[in-house]
């Protein structure tokens, strides 16, 4: 069995694996889903600790504390963390998994990359949030860019959990090497109706970092809700590979 940690997006945090991580565990998987910096709601925001160096560093230093190898998944904004926590600590990591995430070069950035098509999260969806250098989805956009094949009462909840989104993680350019980053193995799941990173994104990203093995799940941006049971399946898959 597999020792996972998973990693949540922007404006999520840990609170988004309540349904999975409990599915992971019954099949004999241990898991862990910490909450980045900042990103629980209740807790102060402080831009300044709220990078995506600063949550990387957190990452590696969980993943330093770990008996074992983790399969480190990251969502969304996410995949950007785990690509800087494998640079950190390599050793640590069995594989790197990506749903429906950013997976950038050395030098990309998030806001660059999904700037590439006109679909997905476009800056027209976001306005500022009540703290300067912070970004919020504007009101009644969340649920038709994220949660649309979801349950209304998890949407619902869902976006009453979001919090604002530092303008850093968009902004912020990949910082990897062939060494650390490029010698882990990489897996990737896609979500096919994924409203926030559309599939030509997912897939063009692929094409730039390959990853095997590639899963490609019939849901939208929010399979840890939308399709749980079909995740968790396809991570213990990944994890047998």
């Amino acid at each position: 069995m597999a020792r996972f940690m998973l990693i949540s997006g922007a404006w999520h945090a840990a609170w988004c694996w309540e349904k999975l991580a409990p599915l992971l565990e019954a099949r004999g998987h241990h898991v862990a889903a910490p909450d980045l910096t900042g990103m629980a709601r209740g807790q102060p925001q402080f831009a300044e600790r709220m990078t995506i160096a600063a949550w990387a560093d957190q990452i590696a230093e969980l993943l330093r504390d770990s008996p074992e190898q983790v399969m480190l998944v990251g969502h969304s904004r996410g995949g950007l963390v785990i690509s800087e926590a494998a640079e950190r600590v390599p050793e640590k990591i069995r594989q790197l998994v990506y749903l429906s995430a950013f997976l950038l070069p050395n030098g990309a950035s998030i806001g660059r990359t999904a700037a590439t098509i006109d679909r997905g999260v476009t800056p027209d969806k976001l306005e500022p949030g009540s703290a300067e250098g912070f970004l919020v989805v504007k009101r009644g956009l969340a649920v038709p860019t994220f949660y649309h094949r979801c349950d209304a009462q998890d949407a619902a909840a869902s976006v009453d959990r979001l919090v604002p989104e530092p303008v850093t993680s968009f902004t912020t350019p990949a910082r990897l090497t062939d060494a650390n980053f490029g010698s882990r193995k990489r897996g990737y799941i896609e979500c096919s109706d994924d409203h926030a990173v559309p599939l030509d994104l997912q897939r063009a990203m692929q094409q730039t970092l390959p990853c095997d093995p590639v899963v490609t799940l019939e849901s939208d941006h929010s399979p840890f809700y939308s399709a749980p049971e079909a995740l968790a399946d396809a991570l213990g898959t990944m994890a047998e590979a």
